[in-house]
């Protein structure tokens, strides 16, 4: 995969332990400019770790990582007011409106009120809440919910854009849209960091995809390069060959016995 310009994010040498347990092991990487990287693998893998520690959320690591030029450990959290991020769960204020949240989210941008209250009106009417727009956001449903996150994450115009399962509750529609809306981002320069277990999505949008397994990365390249590597058709299936799971099909048949209350080994 040959890429040009400078790297918007660097990371060398990234380990972090969490008491005995050592997550990330060593984890080099560059992300240019207009990038949309899925970054995969499986839980405990040191995905959201990762994450956290460019978002400045968790510390005490070895390695550095500089974002937008910027040594991250320097203690300077200007580059915060470039960033974007949907987490994969988090604690909205459901006391506040639609408006109160999101204008609130605009100033800590440092955007003016009316600057944060017009865009974040368009954000919601595109995105199908203008009605809901002054309601209480413990009136929204878990999709509505997530909109809200994404449109929260956007405010700012950033130009890194951290996404950790951000399809959560939403329907078919607004999916549609939001991959519509990364590419649109995309072509503008932004660089999105996708983190997802839904390999269909990651496949489809990714222009990058890195496999992260046992706190070290062991795959990173477009998807043509990857199953060309491995010689599997679908990003599943290079995901269970890269991380050894093959075990899905006899998990399957003998958790369908248990429910049917046929004993598997007599089955097989």
């Amino acid at each position: 995969m040959t890429i040009n310009g400078r790297p918007i994010i660097t990371i060398r040498n990234l380990e972090k332990s969490f008491g005995t347990k050592k997550v990330l092991k060593g984890i080099d990487l560059d992300i240019y400019p207009g990038q949309i990287i899925g970054y995969i693998g499986p839980n405990g893998a040191g995905k959201s770790t990762t994450v956290k520690i460019m978002l400045g959320l968790i510390g005490n690591y070895t390695g550095e990582v500089e974002i937008l030029g910027e040594n991250i450990s320097s203690g300077n959290v200007e580059y915060k007011r470039k960033i974007g991020y949907v987490p994969e769960t988090s604690e909205v204020y459901d006391n506040l409106t639609g408006r109160e949240y999101l204008t609130f989210i605009g100033e800590l941008y440092g955007m003016a009120y009316d600057e944060a209250d017009e865009k974040a009106k368009k954000l919601m009417e595109l995105f199908g809440l203008k009605q809901v727009y002054d309601s209480r956001i413990s009136s929204y449903s878990k999709g509505m919910r997530q909109k809200v996150l994404i449109i929260s994450s956007l405010l700012n115009n950033p130009e890194i854009l951290f996404l950790d399962e951000p399809l959560s509750g939403m329907d078919a529609n607004s999916v549609m849209i939001f991959k519509e809306i990364l590419s649109e981002l995309k072509a503008q320069g932004t660089t999105i960091f996708y983190s997802s277990h839904i390999m269909e999505v990651v496949e489809k949008i990714s222009s990058r995809i890195v496999l992260i397994n046992d706190g070290l990365i062991v795959a990173d390249g477009t998807f043509e390069e990857l199953r060309e590597e491995s010689m599997e058709g679908s990003l599943e299936g290079i995901f269970n060959q890269l991380t050894g799971f093959k075990g899905h099909e006899k998990i399957a048949k003998e958790f369908a016995s248990i429910v049917q209350g046929v004993d598997y080994y007599e089955r097989v």
